[in-house]
């Protein structure tokens, strides 16, 4: 028996459309949104009606029915207390989607609204699959030097997990007796530690490495003092943190491919800060190795700045001694949401529901 699986990916600006079938994706499209459209809506969840009917559209002109899916996916949002795997998107997922104390308002909260809102009338289940905010983090790791500022898990959790589970199938064993350790690489960069199938901790984009967009940790007293030096309002810091910080602050551009022609040309600066952006990546590469107390399997480079031979190649000079690198190029996203469902349709998985955390479970 195949598996239809409609699969939903909403950003910012758009909304990524794919067809399954079991594994083979049939068909696919990204329907771009007016700027001008999405400022009318107050609230991220006041689109759905908006995007639904482009979705609708989109299944009508592809002549997509429906009955004969066998399930809708869609991209997890920002919610509290989730963890790895698939979420069955029902009344008490919908909530805290939509919620500002269990979720933070994002584009890809609208994944599980929109998916349910398409399987409904057909009776068939819509489902979400490892949503960013979804891991297991000890009591340890949540602690910080600031009690009102715990860690949660925050980390491209998505493609990160897809290429473990890629990688361990490729070895010839199971995802769940492999210590593994995942930096994806993108406009923001995240790592993450895989301990038998569990996400045990992780360092999100804003609390570690610099990246092509995005700061990350700097020295905190000097980053109060600019926050408080009438230089900047609030929005203009967050976009230094992220947007407009990391390589873009220092060179003016994220574009790595850029940054690779000047480094070819003889830019010494462009050379200097793409090398210290792969020391900064493997230093959390090895810092998130002491979580598995040196037994790693792996480690493991992904997203699309893994294309970069010359960024991949540093990072590896600097932690192949941890474990070995294996390098899984692309973001991946579509492929790992229709991989998700189809191992929760086949029975490999069972869909968690999602129950209101207490305050302490919120990582």
């Amino acid at each position: 028996m195949a598996y239809l699986q409609l699969i939903i990916n909403p950003g910012s600006t758009s909304t990524k459309l794919a067809l399954y079938r079991d594994e083979e994706r049939v068909l696919g499209e990204s329907v771009s949104h007016d700027a001008e459209e999405l400022h009318r809506y107050e609230r991220v969840a006041d689109q759905v009606p908006y995007r639904l009917g482009l979705i609708r559209d989109f299944m009508t002109r592809n002549g997509i029915r429906g009955e004969e899916l066998s399930a809708v996916v869609g991209r997890g949002g920002l919610v509290f207390g989730l963890h790895t795997g698939g979420y069955l998107v029902d009344e008490g997922l919908c909530q805290a989607l939509v919620s500002d104390e269990l979720s933070q308002p994002h584009a890809s909260n609208l994944g599980g609204l929109l998916a349910r809102e398409i399987a409904a009338p057909y009776g068939i289940p819509a489902f979400i699959y490892d949503a960013v905010t979804s891991g297991e983090l000890s009591r340890v790791a949540q602690i910080t030097g600031i009690p009102e500022v715990p860690r949660r898990s925050f980390c491209h959790v998505l493609n990160s997990r897809a290429m473990a589970i890629r990688y361990a199938r490729e070895q010839g064993k199971r995802y769940e007796d492999l210590n593994l350790i995942v930096a994806h690489l993108g406009g923001g960069v995240s790592a993450s530690v895989h301990d038998h199938g569990r996400i045990v901790d992780s360092v999100g984009d804003d609390d570690g490495q610099f990246s092509p967009e995005r700061a990350g940790t700097v020295p905190m007293l000097p980053l109060i003092d600019l926050c408080y030096s009438g230089k900047y309002t609030k929005d203009e810091m967050k976009k230094k943190i992220r947007g407009k910080g990391g390589m873009y602050a220092h060179l003016g551009t994220s574009d790595c491919r850029v940054i690779e022609q000047r480094i070819a040309q003889g830019d010494e600066k462009a050379d200097l800060v793409f090398q210290a952006q792969a020391y900064q990546i493997a230093k959390t590469i090895g810092l998130l190795s002491i979580v598995l107390k040196g037994k790693c399997d792996a480690v493991i480079l992904t997203g699309g700045l893994a294309y970069s031979q010359i960024l991949t190649q540093r990072i590896r000079d600097y932690v192949q001694f941890i474990a070995p690198v294996c390098v899984l190029p692309g973001e991946n996203e579509m492929e790992a949401l229709a991989q998700g469902g189809l191992r929760i349709l086949t029975g490999q998985e069972q869909a968690q529901r999602y129950h209101i955390p207490e305050k302490e479970e919120l990582v």
